[in-house]
């Protein structure tokens, strides 16, 4: 337990007001990750929510919140409360913010009211404080990282240097004749709250009291996301800058910014700082066609290179059709009838170890038997059900890979010659071949069957057909086949990335140019290479002077060169 943690009275229960940052859920502090895990009841807005809902234990309760754009300088916001157990209510219950948390933290129930940025500098929730404190509701603060501070430096623009310049935070929404008068005639720097249709009002504030139209200015919209932006220039050029990005006029134009106003927002130093966006698929909307299970991983790792995941399942996985031969062989492993068992993927752990659990099983039926698995992924799955393969192949990862490190069948020292091969329906017989050529006898089980996952929305069918997406990753011909089945085939500009020659054959097949392949047959591989290519793609835009564009940007009909690493 934190030091931080109070104790609650069950009939006042505990209420912890918690910073979610800027919006990049990385960015949540560990003391906010405990607080998440211990609570019975979140109260947010839906955005904040999908940042700190992910750390919340199964089952918590969740208190959805809609502020009340109307007066955006009310310090009490109207809430809309959703019911976690229906959401038929005909008309939901409009509360204001400290009344929803007083509410939620009666008998003695740990709330967690989670706010954008943090508490104490980018809300009103010292007024929800005040209420607890009023009642004798025991609560506590966790802070979160300010979008105030967050956003800037996520875009490499820093706030203070060396000489130690003043920092003033100014909000454009409630700031007063004041206040622009104050910060007009410091030389410090300026961090202003606004909106997007807002900066040059803003800008124009700064210069009526006493900027220099030329002193540098930063904006950036959807701060420490994959959506962010940013625009360098200064107070007198903003407008235009802006205009000639096609960013303003917009129906979006009241979207939240962060304005940097000052020399340490120089455009050159953003451009040596500017890190988050400089990732390598910074902002690519690339296509994740797999099954959901196997997707998440690969989608962080896409994420941690900036790029914006879209899931979308191709192949669905279902038991097979007569379970009679999987059961006869899992109870085989128990009675000693095999020598190996050998695992092609990560489907086929997930499979036995199921049916383990039907028989109230586990990885303690292993022992004595050795076991084999195809590659890196597979593996992990193995070990995070108890069990250490034996074998992994030392080269390439595949099944003939595995063939050329498995040992022949020896009498002498192999008292069972038998194999046990969970797999697809759909599995070629390469494997299966290969061990009988070294003298094992195998039995080739299905464990799963592979089939064609239902079409994605028309809306994602759209963009694949019509370009919307940046790449697409291929893990497998099937993949090739089922997306271009349910969905259609992607556009010509869409960058096209295989796990191997045999996905890249398939997608050639169906008239798909192959711009990246994997330098061995691993997803997190595959990953590595779009990012190199990404990487690539952008120093050649620097170098050839022309602003760094995503795939989706570029103009139809233009060809590619194949990378191959």
């Amino acid at each position: 337990m934190s030091p931080t943690t109070l104790p609650a009275p069950p009939e006042h229960g505990h209420v912890t007001f918690l910073g979610a940052g800027p919006g990049d859920p990385g960015l949540l502090t560990l003391r906010a990750v405990e607080a998440l895990a211990n609570a019975d009841v979140l109260v947010a807005e839906h955005e904040v929510l999908d940042v700190v809902r992910t750390h919340a234990r199964q089952g918590v309760a969740e208190v959805h919140t809609d502020s009340d754009t109307s007066d955006p300088g009310t310090g009490t916001p109207q809430l809309t409360v959703v019911d976690g157990a229906s959401t038929t209510a005909a008309v939901p219950a409009m509360r204001d913010a400290a009344h929803l948390v007083m509410e939620a933290a009666r008998g003695g129930r740990r709330v967690v009211r989670a706010v954008s940025g943090d508490p104490g500098l980018d809300t009103y929730a010292a007024e929800e404080m005040l209420a607890c404190a009023s009642a004798g509701v025991p609560f506590e603060v966790v802070p979160g990282i300010a979008t105030a501070v967050g956003v800037p430096a996520y875009a490499g623009v820093p706030l203070r240097d060396a000489e130690g310049a003043d920092v003033r935070f100014v909000d454009a929404r409630t700031a007063s004749d004041r206040c622009w008068t104050e910060v007009g005639a410091s030389d410090g720097t300026v961090v202003v709250s606004t909106t997007l249709d807002s900066v040059a009002a803003a800008a124009g504030e700064l210069v009526s009291a006493g900027r220099k139209p030329d002193t540098p200015m930063t904006v950036t919209v959807a701060g420490t996301t994959t959506r962010q932006r940013t625009w360098a220039a200064t107070l007198g050029t903003i407008a235009q800058t802006l205009k000639q990005a096609k960013v303003l006029p917009s129906p979006e134009g009241g979207r939240p910014v962060i304005a940097v106003v000052g020399e340490r927002s120089a455009p050159a130093q953003r451009d040596r700082l500017a890190w988050f966006e400089s990732k390598p698929l910074f902002g690519w909307k690339v296509l994740v066609p797999r099954t959901k299970e196997q997707a998440a991983s690969l989608s962080d790792q896409l994420r941690s290179y900036g790029a914006v995941p879209h899931e979308v399942p191709t192949i669905a996985v279902e038991p097979p059709r007569t379970p009679q031969q999987m059961e006869r062989a899992v109870k085989g492993l128990v009675t000693g009838r095999y020598e190996w068992i050998a695992f092609t993927s990560v489907n086929a752990v997930k499979a036995v170890r199921e049916k383990f659990e039907e028989y109230g099983l586990d990885a303690r039926a292993f022992a004595g038997i050795k076991v084999a698995a195809v590659g890196e992924q597979t593996a992990n799955a193995l070990i995070a059900f108890g069990v250490k393969p034996d074998l992994v192949p030392s080269g390439e990862q595949s099944a003939a890979g595995l063939l050329e490190d498995w040992p022949p069948y020896d009498p002498v020292f192999d008292p069972i010659d038998r194999v046990f091969l969970p797999r697809a329906d759909i599995a070629t017989e390469t494997l299966v071949a290969g061990l009988i050529e070294l003298g094992w006898e195998v039995d080739d089980v299905t464990a799963y069957r592979t089939v064609r996952a239902s079409p994605p929305p028309a809306e994602t069918r759209e963009a694949i057909k019509g370009g919307g997406f940046d790449a697409v990753l291929f893990t497998s011909s099937s993949t090739v086949r089922n997306l271009v089945g349910i969905a259609g085939k992607p556009h010509n500009v869409t960058v096209i990335a295989c796990i191997g020659p045999a996905t890249a054959k398939t997608a050639e097949e169906h008239g798909l140019r192959v711009d990246v392949m994997a330098p061995e047959p691993s997803v997190h591989k595959l990953a590595e290479a779009l990012a190199d290519f990404g990487t690539r793609r952008r120093l050649a835009a620097l170098d050839a002077g022309d602003p760094v564009t995503r795939p989706s940007e570029r103009r139809p009909g233009a060809r590619r060169r194949r990378s191959t690493t």
